[in-house]
């Protein structure tokens, strides 16, 4: 396997939290999960990529504020840190061939900035009031901040990969940022909706989510200069993975812990999003259909013709200054009904099978991938984010 020779020898400053932050996360979900096996490999992956991943953390520390508000705003969001899923992503297909060091690291900094940038537009979108355990940046610097400043990361995001010089790179990126916007678009004209479909949902996950792991796995074969169909299979494994990625995500939205995922629990239906186990939950129990609604009705009470959210209950969404019947204490019963659904049907097992499915089309596609620390590693990754619990 090739090792990326232009840069300087010796350990960069940042290894320890980057092994931390991204590596030590995916020991622990192996472990949790029961897949001590793979928790054993997570050793070889930190040695394998710590360096490339330490130097895209230093890549995204150094993004300029311009000392400006925008730059404040879009910096301070990707300075709180996150998975890095994206940009492991990156590193690791770009494993598959002969990458050049420089090359990967603007390739893997693009990645983590175009997720950021939709991180700050969707949250003036949903009214969103926390994101990654701090209020978001539309709370603390305004809705106009929060959208120039996912511009700004958008702009840096495409200087980036236009330094990077791979061919092909640019492209398919912004075909990947105009998908992107068919999916925001769709999901927007069916909010508030509940007659939201599987179909309907999976178009949104593959556009909104998916569509940005697979550019990332597919730039990070290019960047390595890996074959026409080596790129295909990761593209393939990318789109796999972004899907079963969305599915826990929407999961956790509803049965995880804020103290894990850092946002309010019930966001999304707080949001007029309904998500895959919410389809399943009313598919299985139709009465149910009230209670939802009158959850989202608690936090966004009606919507404008732009799909902004014209009301909204209070700085964390829980109701209760929203003239709800019951105050909070209704609310929360709101939320304990739709929760006893999900364990009465069996929601979470559910959606976490069918997440496990999406998991092994992607690992079937790494078949075309030589067998190596890279396609050892991306099984973590896939099999990890099955795992998770935030």
């Amino acid at each position: 396997m090739t090792v990326l020779t232009d840069r300087p020898a010796g350990p960069l400053s940042r290894n320890t939290a980057v092994e931390d932050e991204v590596l030590g996360r995916l020991r622990d979900l192996c472990d949790v999960g029961g897949l001590r096996g793979l928790a054993a490999t997570i050793d070889d992956l930190v040695g394998f990529v710590r360096d490339d991943l330490a130097a895209v953390e230093e890549g995204l520390a150094a993004l300029s504020t311009g000392d400006t508000l925008v730059g404040e705003a879009g910096a301070s969001l990707v300075h709180l840190g996150g998975k890095r899923l994206r940009p492991l992503c990156v590193v690791l297909a770009s494993r598959v061939g002969s990458p050049r060091a420089s090359a990967v690291r603007d390739i893997a900094v693009a990645a983590e900035l175009v997720h950021n940038a939709t991180l700050l537009h969707d949250d003036v979108v949903d009214h969103a009031d926390r994101r990654r355990g701090r209020p978001t940046a539309r709370v603390e610097l305004g809705n106009a901040a929060s959208i120039f400043a996912g511009d700004y990361l958008l702009i840096e995001a495409l200087h980036r990969v236009r330094r990077a010089a791979v061919p092909g790179v640019m492209e398919g990126l912004l075909e990947t940022i105009a998908e992107m916007i068919r999916a925001e678009s769709l999901q927007l004209e069916n909010r508030g909706s509940l007659d939201a479909s599987e179909d309907l949902y999976f178009e949104v996950a593959r556009g909104k989510s998916a569509a940005l792991f697979s550019w990332a796995l597919g730039a990070g074969a290019l960047s390595g200069g890996a074959s026409p169909e080596l790129c295909r299979a990761l593209r393939a494994y990318g789109e796999s993975i972004g899907v079963a990625f969305q599915l826990i995500d929407d999961l956790l939205d509803l049965v995880g812990h804020h103290s894990n995922t850092g946002k309010t629990l019930f966001s999304d239906l707080s949001e007029g999003k309904i998500t895959y186990p919410l389809i399943v939950a009313l598919d299985r129990e139709p009465a149910l259909a009230d209670t939802i609604r009158a959850i989202a009705a608690e936090a966004t009470p009606s919507w404008g013709a732009d799909g902004l959210a014209l009301g909204h209950s209070g700085p964390n969404g829980d109701g209760a200054a929203n003239g709800h019947p019951g105050g909070a204490n209704g609310a929360c019963r709101e939320r304990e009904r739709v929760l006893e659904a999900m364990v009465r049907y069996n929601v979470e097992a559910t959606c976490r099978d069918l997440a496990a499915s999406y998991m092994d089309e992607g690992i079937e596609a790494l078949a075309k991938v030589p067998d190596g620390a890279a396609r050892r590693a991306l099984t973590v990754v896939a099999r990890a984010s099955v795992l998770r619990e935030r």
